[in-house]
């Protein structure tokens, strides 16, 4: 074999190594590891009179009385919403997850029903671990700049039970009104709640097919994404 091909040869298995061993190092090595999915913090619950305390997990907690409940419960500092989505980096599958904590909204509650619950993201404000990511999503997947919020509204009541006014987690399946780059749908979801500690917590996740949504395909040279991802939140509400 002539010196010239060996060369170029050798040039060519360097080249697809760093394009197979970059990627590897990346995810592996260098980039964070996404985060575990929004989930209520785990809690053993005792139901207990009102004037008992509801002792949790890791820390004791007191259980709002059931007749104090009714009312407008409003969106607090800690709440979480973003997206989860299944990548592919030259052939090492990772994850990509942006969150935001820029969340409005507000939650009713008459004759221990769940009459209107409501929320409205800042979606400018979603970060990942990846600058050119979140350019990606602010720029050609969202276009935040034409669709700056995503909101979400309850359709039906929700009566509580005594086990969820005492502290216990609730689920339930449930609909709701979902607007996502400027296109609105009505969605069927499934909600954990609990209240402690005078906050009411709401967990889940909606999962967001793009085309259903307008969402253009997020996959770019060297990376492919599925054609689908998850809308994650775990909303608080106080008084």
């Amino acid at each position: 074999m002539k010196p010239i091909v060996r060369k170029i040869l050798a040039l060519v298995i360097v080249v697809a190594i760093g394009a197979v061993a970059g990627p590897w190092v990346y995810i592996n090595l260098i980039k964070d590891e996404a985060p575990e999915a929004l989930t209520l913090e785990p809690s053993t619950t005792t139901i207990a009179p009102e004037s008992s305390t509801t002792i949790a997990a890791e820390s004791t907690t007191t259980t709002a009385p059931a007749s104090t409940i009714d009312g407008d419960w409003k969106v607090v500092a800690d709440s979480i919403v973003g997206y989860r989505v299944k990548e592919t980096i030259v052939g090492q599958k990772t994850e990509g997850v942006g969150r935001t904590s820029e969340i409005a909204g507000s939650l009713t509650i008459v004759d221990e029903q769940v009459t209107a619950a409501e929320f409205t993201v800042d979606m400018t404000t979603l970060v990942s671990d990846s600058t050119r990511r979140d350019r990606q999503v602010n720029t050609r997947i969202l276009d935040t700049v034409n669709f700056p919020t995503a909101t979400f509204a309850l359709k039906e009541s929700i009566a509580l039970t005594p086990e969820a006014l005492a502290g216990s987690d609730f689920s339930v399946d449930t609909t709701g009104t979902l607007t996502l780059r400027g296109v609105t749908k009505d969605i069927d979801l499934t909600l954990i709640a609990r209240l402690v500690d005078d906050v009411i917590e709401v967990n889940g996740s909606i999962q967001i097919v793009f085309t259903d949504w307008s969402i253009p395909d997020p996959s770019i040279s060297g990376i492919l994404v599925v054609d689908r991802g998850l809308l994650e939140f775990l909303v608080r509400f106080a008084r």
